[in-house]
């Protein structure tokens, strides 16, 4: 027992500080410490992913298997506990100016976090809903953190109902899979799921990549993404945008593989049509978008499509491809979540991307970062975002799927777009945009380091193609 709780510490670890940050804040005057709760939060969420970070080679497995400890989970977990630190430290700000910063909210963050470490960690169907539902039950919640907001009501509502949805899609499927395979843990899955699958078992696997897909706003299961990331407060939308995207991946990779890594050809035909519906969807419909917030939530669901393409391909250097894409993908969101965070008028958030006509003469340095963003968002060479969707195009080229990976580069060529036309306000526009100059340190500092890393990265990622390559070798063996 004791050597099973050794492997799931930092997990323990965060869910005890959760609960003492929450008693100290009801007991100390309440939302009078949420400042200093965000800054020591993000601090201790910097400090577990460097535990796991340096934590080691190797792989354990907890409770009987359904706590898996690998390279891939570590891998997932750093990249978590990283981006959502990073969506503290630039949230504390805005929150504050607005009166929306309540001292659960750090505290919801970390629950989040934990239950998106369970997730990419689960060996059992139970262990995947138990993280599923830790993380799902947080996020309803900060959705809605506006109480004074018709819009942040109806997203953490709609966020909710659907959530449900998705929820009983995935429970379905799992009894389903237990049913035919006897077993919930993904190690007896597998060898359930060699050679003659039965026909019930391939119909589990169908309703739990529905329910996934629903996670991760793959279409056509993303229709609560864009009402959501708009009604949301900003940085909770910047949350959203990131942590647990890679938490859902994760958990959608260490399902086929671990669990139905026997029938490759019968999931690879589900991953390939929900990555071409997104990589679509999330292309056309950004088009005609006049908000920024809900462009980037289309522009996500093109981008899990591209995730989802490099998993599709079923081979290691798949699983490989989409993590580097994922680690690309949250870099970028940050800093133009952060870019986000600071457009505002006379003090007052502005949202509207007409807004930033002629950006460029008020904030040069601002814009150029801001240019530097949403080329690579588009994948324009030779920025980092070039390098993630070559990745995963290269990976379904290699497996065979060519019609994939074509579709992919005209689903590219259009989502580059609506990024461009940004591009085109912020420099040509037809008059000069009226947003406030300067603005938080913090914001500038996190769009100014995103920037450089999609222009810096390209020497040698930063190492995360070597992480990547070792984390998906323990996934796929």
């Amino acid at each position: 027992m004791s050597a099973d709780l050794s492997i799931i510490l930092p997990e323990i670890f965060l869910s005890i500080f959760a609960m003492v940050m929450l008693l100290v804040g009801a007991y100390g005057g309440k939302d009078k410490l949420a400042s200093l709760f965000v800054w020591i939060t993000a601090a201790v969420l910097v400090a577990v992913g460097a535990w796991i970070g340096f934590q080691g080679a190797g792989t354990a497995r907890a409770f009987g298997g359904m706590f898996i400890d690998d390279g891939f989970a570590r891998f997932a977990k750093v990249t978590i506990l990283l981006s959502a630190a990073a969506v503290l430290l630039m949230s504390e700000g805005y929150m504050a100016r607005r009166d929306l910063l309540r001292f659960e909210y750090p505290l919801l963050v970390v629950l989040a976090a934990v239950g998106m470490m369970v997730m990419v960690s689960a060996g059992d169907l139970i262990a995947l809903y138990m993280g599923l539902e830790l993380q799902s039950l947080s996020l309803y919640v900060v959705a809605a953190l506006r109480r004074d907001s018709v819009k942040s009501t109806e997203a953490g509502l709609k966020y909710f109902v659907l959530g449900a949805l998705s929820s009983g899609l995935l429970l379905y499927g799992a009894s389903l899979v237990y049913g035919f395979a006897g077993t919930t843990l993904f190690a007896g899955i597998i060898e359930a799921a060699q050679g003659e699958t039965p026909i019930g078992l391939l119909f589990g696997l169908a309703f739990i990549a529905a329910g996934l897909a629903f996670k991760i706003s793959a279409a056509p299961f993303h229709m609560w993404t864009p009402d959501v990331y708009e009604g949301s407060p900003t940085p909770v939308t910047a949350f959203f945008a990131t942590a647990p995207k890679v938490a859902a991946m994760g958990l959608f990779a260490r399902v086929v593989h671990d669990a139905f890594g026997g029938v490759v050809s019968d999931w690879q035909q589900i991953l390939a049509v929900l990555s071409v519906a997104s990589m679509f969807l999330g292309a056309i419909a950004a088009i005609g978008q006049t908000n920024i917030k809900r462009l980037m939530a289309y522009s996500s669901i093109a981008h899990m499509g591209y995730a989802l393409m490099g998993l599709a391909s079923g081979t290691a250097q798949g699983v490989e491809s989409m993590l580097i894409y994922m680690a690309i993908y949250v870099t970028m969101n940050i800093g133009t979540f952060a870019f986000i965070l600071s457009m505002q008028k006379d003090g007052a958030p502005v949202v509207e991307i007409s807004a930033l006509s002629l950006y460029s003469k008020r904030e040069p340095m601002k814009a150029l970062a801001m240019l530097v963003l949403l080329f690579s968002l588009a994948g324009v060479p030779p920025l980092v975002g070039f390098f993630g969707k070559y990745a995963v195009l290269l990976a379904a080229v290699d497996a065979g799927l060519v019609w994939l990976a074509v579709l992919g580069v005209i689903a590219s060529v259009i989502g580059a777009f609506y990024y461009l036309r940004i591009v085109y306000l912020m420099y040509f526009g037809a008059e000069e945009s009226e947003l406030d100059k300067g603005g938080s340190g913090i914001l500038w500092g996190f769009l100014v380091a995103s920037a450089a890393a999609m222009v810096l990265g390209v020497v040698n990622l930063f190492g995360v193609e070597g992480a990547a390559a070792a984390a998906a070798a323990t996934l796929v063996n």
